[in-house]
């Protein structure tokens, strides 16, 4: 796994041993970040279940201006701040080692203008956190939630009660992401 485009573009990430996560392909980041574009710049980007923070720390070297990355996994945060070093982003960053929902009740205080979710896929954390972001208003107007699922069915399904639509779904592997933004008022 690697960074893609930017300023620290071609560095090796270091990756979590075991099975516990799954890191999120280079050609699905790729792709991520191609439908992105130079939208990133000067955002302000949330990388949730942050795993390696190979997602927020590519955000990080392609312009985003603040880019926080959460993971409750003490391994996980180990590794993001290793990866952190390597890229000499350990300013441009913020790593919190919280759950996801004390990391958005307590830590989150400007809108953001992407929230990469990509929960464990057998929880209900998705649903959840989206419930969180829409409840407390932490998503920009214009913003974006790109939710990384093998569940999407039954995930759209849990949305339809929440203030947010599905703007697209992009399939890479047994992986989608869900593109979602709020509902206009």
């Amino acid at each position: 796994m690697r960074i893609i485009s930017g300023k620290a573009k071609g560095t090796n990430l270091y990756t979590l041993k075991g099975d516990q996560t799954r890191p999120t392909s280079d050609r699905a980041k790729e792709a991520l970040f191609n439908i992105i574009g130079n939208d990133i710049l000067d955002t302000n980007f949330l990388d949730l279940f942050a795993g390696s923070g190979a997602i927020g720390l590519e955000a990080a070297s392609r312009g985003a201006k603040k880019v926080i990355l959460s993971d409750c996994s003490k391994e996980a945060i180990d590794i993001i701040r290793k990866n952190a070093k390597k890229m000499h982003f350990e300013q441009e960053v913020m790593i919190y080692k919280l759950n996801y929902e004390e990391t958005l009740k307590t830590k989150v205080r400007e809108k953001q203008d992407y929230i990469f979710l990509d929960p464990p896929y057998q929880s209900n954390y998705l649903y959840k956190a989206i419930q969180i972001i829409i409840d407390n208003d932490l998503l920009q107007d214009e913003g974006t939630i790109i939710a990384e699922t093998d569940r999407v069915d039954e995930i759209e399904k849990q949305l339809e009660n929440l203030n947010i639509n599905v703007v697209d779904i992009r399939k890479y592997g047994r992986n989608h992401f869900l593109f979602l933004k709020k509902l206009s008022e």
